[in-house]
């Protein structure tokens, strides 16, 4: 780790926090890492908290901005890469948000193979039903060739009946206009942020607050 001037590093206990300063919170013992998965005495397992409710990442993300506003004031020509490697090694935020990104990929694998299954449940259901409409179809068909209006059984009453005919649209641009409805204008979103974006001036809309996000790249 490099220093301005050969200056040594600075320890915690070396700079004076004061007792009411968010720094001099104690750290309580936390997995950062995801205790939140872990199953409880009923074997349920409880879904992860809010950001704000790990107390582990949140004293030190403290202790991470007071080391950082103390060294940019005390050495204002530090560069940003000194910075950076000065308090990632008096500091363990970094490690701390290293481990809760990889619980987030234990997270995510979770996801994947949650949607997987529910893909192939849902595909499972989709047979089921055709074949149930098959069997329905069948049985119809069959009623109605050999003319039997109702089929007891000791479970079930099947009663043949006609069904009214469905509409068959044959071309729309024929249709009369009383049987069209009016549609109430759809926003277009899209189109209405591109525009923004470019610099324009719309009435009645604006950009909201650019806000940060992560990209994570599994090595």
């Amino acid at each position: 780790m490099l220093y301005p001037d050969s200056t040594p590093p600075i320890q915690n206990d070396a700079i004076p926090i004061k007792k009411d300063h968010p720094a001099a919170s104690p750290v309580v013992a936390h997995d950062a890492a995801g205790a939140w998965d872990r199953p409880d005495a009923a074997g349920a397992i409880s879904g992860p908290p809010a950001p704000q409710a790990s107390p582990a990442v949140s004293a030190e993300l403290h202790t991470h901005l007071y080391l950082k506003e103390r060294l940019e004031a005390e050495f204002p020509d530090l560069d940003d890469e000194t910075l950076a490697d000065t308090l990632e090694g008096e500091t363990r935020l970094n490690e701390m948000l290293a481990a809760v990104l990889r619980s987030r990929e234990e997270d995510m694998g979770l996801v994947t193979g949650l949607k997987a299954r529910i893909e192939a449940l849902k595909a499972r259901l989709d047979r089921f039903q055709e074949r149930a409409e098959r069997k329905r179809a069948l049985v119809t068909e069959a009623m109605a060739r050999a003319a039997i209006k109702r089929l007891l059984a000791p479970d079930f009453t099947a009663s043949l009946r006609m069904v009214p005919p469905g509409l068959v649209i044959e071309d729309e641009t024929a249709i009369p206009d009383e049987f069209w409805k009016p549609q109430a204008p759809k926003l277009d979103r899209s189109g209405l942020g591109d525009a923004l974006r470019s610099g324009r001036t719309v009435t009645g809309a604006t950009l909201g607050t650019a806000r940060p996000s992560i990209s994570i790249r599994i090595a």
